[in-house]
């Protein structure tokens, strides 16, 4: 059976009595096929075919354009009819375009946000696209940043397979594990780090506050200013930070005498806990109102007999530590500035010299 077209105008492309489709026919729009003369009535000639919209979408355009994003989407097949029996061979190419990004160094995928399409229905063909694309590419993990003013995408991502990695305040982490086999793409944090600030002056009074949001237990006692490290934040600077926020006291850093480590703590989260021992650089206090009840400097020796400390024996073993440290028989961990090649950024490492002169003469505060 030969392939004859008419003519030079817009048909439909039948085949043994079928309509033609392709995998972008689930369109709400009536696509057809254009088709040049030159190609009319042959036997082994080539036919290209381009699919166009005829529809009054709000979101395309007659040439198939996706007006609202900017991002044109369009497929095109070249056929073959080949033999006096018309059967036509076809090699199929797709010329939809994918979401922008960049490779990862582990063979994965990251989707560049700045790059998303706004609309919904130019984002999931995109991204069906896409997903395509990388699978035959022999790409990995997928990681799909989803602004909060693209929330509206999240639904589509989903559809498609994407999974929730994790949140911030404004945006959402969705990933997309291609090949076989189970995931190998890094879960989210499972730690929260908090720093407790020690700080002792030459009175030996220890700088303490209370807290107005705390549990029903916890109402007038008074503990070690605390809180949690921000991002990109030192442990050390986390702890002289917390401390001025909430009693306006300056100190430095001299060590970490000992952290926590707990679990199942704020959202089924580890949580690491270090306290920081401080020497304050300042001695007027100016209580932050906002989290504060009152701040004060009490005397060690009030401060260890207070219930907190009595019935808390972690509070307690700091202030031995503390004791022991005052008699030259203990000493913290300092940071040391040190190069990791896994990286090759500067970092912290801490750490006690128990050999350096420097470090006993420090630890002797």
């Amino acid at each position: 059976m030969e392939l004859k077209l008419f003519d030079s105008q817009s048909t439909t492309l039948a085949h043994m009595g079928r309509l033609y489709s392709t995998s972008v026919m689930n369109w709400r729009d009536t696509l057809s096929v254009r088709v040049s003369p030159l190609f009319c009535s042959c036997r082994g000639s080539s036919v290209r075919t381009a699919l166009s919209s005829t529809s009054n979408h709000p979101h395309t355009t007659s040439n198939g354009a996706l007006s609202s994003s900017g991002q044109r989407v369009t497929e095109s097949s070249l056929y073959h009819t080949s033999g006096t029996n018309g059967i036509i061979s076809s090699v199929y190419s797709r010329d939809l375009r994918v979401l922008g990004g960049n490779d990862d160094e582990y063979g994965g995928f990251v989707v560049d946000p700045d790059k998303l399409p706004t609309n919904q229905n130019a984002f999931a063909l995109m991204l069906r696209s896409s997903l395509s694309h990388w699978k035959m590419k022999g790409k990995k993990g997928i990681w799909l940043k989803l602004p909060l003013q693209m929330s509206e995408l999240i639904p589509i991502a989903v559809k498609e397979g994407f999974r929730y990695h994790h949140a911030e305040v404004n945006y959402v982490m969705l990933t997309y594990w291609l090949p076989e086999g189970p995931c190998m793409l890094p879960g989210n944090a499972s730690h929260q780090v908090g720093v407790g600030g020690l700080v002792i002056n030459e009175k030996d009074e220890v700088l303490v506050v209370q807290e107005i949001y705390c549990s029903p237990a916890c109402v007038g006692l008074w503990k070690l200013p605390t809180g949690f490290i921000a991002e990109s934040e030192e442990i050390f600077e986390g702890a002289v930070r917390e401390v001025k926020e909430e009693t306006g006291i300056d100190t430095e850093f001299i060590e970490i005498i000992g952290f926590r480590h707990a679990h199942n703590v704020a959202f089924n989260k580890s949580d690491l806990f270090f306290i920081c021992m401080l020497r304050p650089l300042s001695t007027q206090i100016s209580v932050d109102d906002v989290e504060i009840q009152a701040a004060k400097w009490m005397p060690l020796v009030e401060f260890v007999e207070h219930q907190l400390i009595q019935g808390d024996r972690m509070f307690k073993k700091v202030i031995d530590i503390y004791i022991a440290r005052l008699r030259k028989q203990y000493c913290g961990l300092s940071a040391h500035q040190s190069a990791s090649k896994f990286d090759g950024k500067e970092s912290n490492f801490y750490y006690h010299v128990i050999d350096s002169q420097d470090d006993c003469e420090a630890c002797s505060g």
